[in-house]
């Protein structure tokens, strides 16, 4: 598939055609990763973060936000808990903490791998090198870090670099995480302001040539407290995205060329990933599950994802890890959380994963372009 075959798929509205898209895509990952489903369970473990990325609730400057980071213990916690789950990963997800010591989160890493068989997932932004390499030796298993979009420009309004600081270079740091060992995974957002179709085809392309083990993908939502808050809404099963703020973030966009933040597209974006990344492990993100709490995980398992991430963050941290506003997990306990998942997994008729759910790598074809 090539990145205008993409394109044009983005673009599709037919539902007739469409239909043949989430078959292809539920095909194309039955016949290369199989009908389980990889349950990672997720512990966000500190809300700080050094960065203004214009889209996140988490960002330095968002002086309403109460600040936490869990202790060692707290965390050791949440990982036997996912033992007694029978997950087979756990993920440590925080902003960019430097707070979060080096030794500290690589004693914590040793500690989860002595007391349990879990792999260690890690996504804590951009950490320095030495940083990645001494949590790698301690057992970090992966590394998920998104590049967000291929766009530099859009990037760079996205990101803007730190104080003294070169502006980042996310996919050569993808490239060095791969050096050191890391599973690496990836993903960007659907229909973050100045997101145009061709861009977003261009991400997908980018999935492959990449070779990622993961790919994470989800709707921009909104966050009040942010450059781009306040001017996109959650309603339902769609969230949309004002196009007066699309042409005001980036000037002279055409309207139409703006991606939707929508469910749908969001499951176009999985369905295409799948297809030209097959081998990869793909989640159905908890943004979804989000914008539509009724079907919108089973839907995205059901047209090429193959990973859920449930959140067992205590209550009292989890609605202060505040991305975007409205996170589906926070209508449930863990327990509960567990079981509906157990159940929408049953209905599809798909089995819980066993063991790490490491990527299946077989010989591989890279995309061409045209």
């Amino acid at each position: 598939m090539t990145t205008v075959e993409i394109e044009a798929w983005l673009r599709e509205d037919d539902p007739v055609r469409l239909e043949e898209l989430w078959a292809w895509a539920d095909r194309v990952r039955r016949e290369h990763v199989g009908d389980e489903v990889h349950l990672r369970g997720l512990v966000e473990i500190s809300n700080y973060c050094v960065r203004s990325c214009a889209y996140c609730g988490l960002r330095a400057g968002n002086r309403r936000l109460t600040r936490y980071r869990m202790t060692a213990e707290e965390v050791l916690a949440c990982a036997r808990q996912a033992v007694a789950y029978g997950y087979g990963t756990v993920v440590l997800q925080s902003g960019e903490d430097y707070g979060m010591t080096r030794d500290w989160l690589a004693d914590l890493i040793r500690r989860i791998k002595a007391e349990t068989t879990l792999a260690v997932t890690l996504s804590l932004g951009e950490r320095p090198e030495a940083d990645l390499a001494a949590w790698r030796e301690a057992g970090a298993d992966r590394y998920l870090l998104r590049f967000e979009t291929s766009d530099r420009a859009l990037y760079d309004r996205l990101h803007p670099p730190r104080p003294g600081q070169a502006r980042s270079d996310r996919l050569a740091l993808l490239d060095r995480l791969r050096e050191l060992g890391y599973e690496v995974g990836s993903g960007v957002m659907i229909g973050i302001p100045g997101q145009t179709y061709a861009s977003l085809a261009r991400d997908v392309a980018l999935f492959r040539e990449l070779d990622l083990d993961m790919v994470g993908v989800g709707p921009w939502i909104a966050h009040p407290q942010t450059p781009l808050g306040g001017k996109s809404r959650v309603t339902g099963r769609e969230s949309r995205v004002a196009t007066e703020q699309a042409r005001a973030w980036l000037p002279g966009l055409p309207q139409w060329e703006q991606v939707p933040n929508t469910e749908e597209m969001t499951y176009k974006v999985i369905a295409l990933t799948r297809i030209v990344c097959p081998e990869a492990n793909i989640p159905s993100t908890t943004a979804l599950a989000t914008v539509n709490q009724a079907s919108g995980r089973e839907l995205a398992l059901a047209r090429g994802a193959n990973v859920v991430m449930p959140n067992l963050t205590p209550p009292r941290y989890q609605a202060l890890y505040e991305i975007y506003p409205g996170k589906a997990c926070l209508a449930e306990t863990a327990e509960a959380g567990h079981r509906r998942l157990l159940e929408q997994i049953r209905r599809l008729g798909r089995t819980v994963g066993k063991g790490s759910g490491s990527r299946r790598k077989r010989a591989s074809v890279f995309l061409r372009d045209t």
